[in-house]
Order: C-alpha cells, then sequence, then structure tokens
C-alpha cells in the first residue's frame, strides 16, 4: 500500500458506502472502516483495504473523508479533545463530506490547522441515486491548496466540485440549498395529496410534473416515487428533519426570516412521530394527510 497515495474513507452509511464504492471502482487506492464491519463487505469485494482500526487508517492515509451521521461520530472518529487528535490529524488532510454546523465546522477546522493538519468541508447536494451514479455536487470550501489538492480525489464521486471560499462557505452554501430543495419535496408532496382528494391518476399527475416548467430532478424523481407509493429510502426523514433544522438555525443566526424552513421542519418532526424514521423524504405526505383528517391545517 503506498501511503502517499492512500485514500481514507469513514463512514459507510446509506451514502458513504456508495461514495466509497465508486472511488473504488475508479481505482482509487482505498482504505476504509465503519463501525458496523459488515458495511465493509462490499468494499473489500471492490478491492478496497478493510482496516482493523481506525488507528490503521490514519497511519496509511495521507487524506481520510469523513462521512458521518453527526458531530459526536467526527468527534469520536478523530478522538478530538484527547492526546490522540493530533497523532491522527497532524500532517494529513480530514474532509469532511458531512452536514453539520457552521459554527462546529469552523471550531473542527481552527483545531485540525491547529495540530499540524489540513481541512476541507465538503457537504454534498443529492441523495442515495445520485450517490450511487457518481452524480453529486460538492461543496468545497477551505484553504485554496487544499481545496484544489482534494478536488480531483473527490472526480469518481461527484459531477461538480464548487469552490466556496473559506470555511464554513461549504455548509452555508449546503444549508441555503436545502432551503429550497426541502420545501420542493414537500410541496411535490402536498401537490399530491391535492391530486389523490380530487381523484386524479397519480401517474399522469407525475407526468404533468415532469414535464414542464414545474420540472427539476428532485420534482421527477420525488414525484415517481409518490405516484408508486414508493416510501423507500433514497434519503431519510431523520437526515431531512436534521437538514432543515440546521439550516432553520443558521438563517436565524443571520437574522433571516425562513417560512418555509420553519413549515417544512413541523411537517418532518409530525412525519417522524407518526414512525416513518425509516421512510424517504416523501413520507411527508403522511404528516400532510394526517392534518387533513382532523381538519387542520
Amino acid at each position: 500500500m503506498d501511503d502517499q497515495r492512500t485514500l481514507g474513507f469513514v463512514g459507510l452509511g446509506t451514502m458513504g458506502q456508495l461514495m466509497a464504492l465508486n472511488l473504488a471502482k475508479a481505482g482509487a487506492p482505498l482504505i476504509v472502516w465503519n463501525r458496523s464491519a459488515e458495511k465493509c463487505e462490499p468494499l473489500r469485494a471492490a478491492g478496497a483495504t478493510v482496516a482493523a482500526s481506525l488507528d490503521e487508517v490514519f497511519s496509511h492515509a495521507e487524506t481520510v473523508i469523513l462521512m458521518l451521521a453527526d458531530e459526536a461520530a467526527v468527534d469520536a472518529v478523530l478522538a478530538r479533545g484527547t492526546a490522540d487528535f493530533a497523532e491522527r490529524v497532524a500532517g494529513r488532510t480530514i474532509v469532511h463530506m458531512g452536514t453539520v454546523s457552521p459554527g462546529y465546522s469552523q471550531g473542527l477546522e481552527a483545531d485540525i490547522r491547529a495540530a499540524g493538519g489540513r481541512y476541507v468541508e465538503a457537504p454534498v447536494s443529492g441523495s442515495r441515486k445520485p450517490a450511487e451514479a457518481g452524480q453529486l455536487v460538492a461543496m468545497l470550501a477551505g484553504e485554496p491548496a487544499a481545496v484544489d489538492a482534494v478536488r480531483p480525489l473527490l472526480a469518481p464521486l461527484c459531477h461538480q466540485t464548487i469552490a466556496c471560499g473559506p470555511v464554513p462557505n461549504g455548509l452555508l452554501m449546503k444549508l441555503a440549498s436545502n432551503a429550497l430543495l426541502l420545501p420542493t419535496v414537500v410541496a411535490v408532496a402536498e401537490a399530491f395529496h391535492l391530486a389523490d382528494r380530487f381523484g386524479l391518476d397519480r401517474q399522469l399527475f407525475a407526468e404533468v410534473i415532469g414535464g414542464g416548467q414545474l420540472a427539476s430532478p428532485i420534482a421527477r424523481v420525488k414525484a415517481q416515487k409518490l405516484a408508486a407509493g414508493d416510501f423507500a429510502v433514497q434519503a431519510a426523514v431523520p437526515d431531512a428533519l436534521k437538514n432543515n433544522r440546521l439550516a432553520a438555525e443558521a438563517a436565524r443566526a443571520a437574522n433571516a426570516a425562513s417560512p418555509l424552513l420553519d413549515v417544512t421542519e413541523a411537517l418532518y418532526a409530525e412525519t417522524l412521530a407518526l414512525g416513518l424514521g425509516d421512510a424517504d423524504l416523501v413520507a411527508v405526505l403522511r404528516a400532510i394527510e394526517a392534518r387533513s383528517a382532523v381538519g387542520g391545517r
């Protein structure tokens, strides 16, 4: 294993596993680790090295990609706040592709740079299907030299990488884009609820949404899922709620009104309360239906 070229990848969840597989299939020398070891097996079959421990990842990889659920998971993987932190990050580039609060990311960059490492923020736009197809959009932020070094590494994952300036501009760009994406999914679900109440054919309605000025990749995909009654996860309800809350909190911090995000957050909280935590974003339809059932708005 050529340690100077080896790329580390930690976090093989719904998105991370697909992203890491694209790196492996592209021939990247890859070493992976995941808390649930069984998630590593498809990567082993694709030619990646499966590390026995996190220390093994950091000992072999000069650049380590993190695709983790939350801030606590990132801190745990990096051993932040312990004597092992500097050993893990010094001389390495940490590429953080998950979605966390901008303030957390700024603090993490400061700690990594103080310990002699480099940090690139690289949250992505896209869900399961774009991840599988290598068609994500990454919003990169950090020191220009570090960003320039990371961009080609992400080519198997992303059809576009956009340099957004210093940290936390990548995350702020992601959160601002979520202010469009998440209410759009809710709007498509609400439209299908109306179509159902009007007695319209769902598949024909999906064709209407996908065929004209209303069309967008997300609207088309979610309309087809709703037409089929398919709630299988591409992006899960808890992720939508988390991302919505982060965007709304960032809006409040900027003294910006976010009325659509506020409504969307309430609806996704209601969806989660209905026991739909393992469902796709389009399951927000059920929360809208529940409001209609009690005559609410």
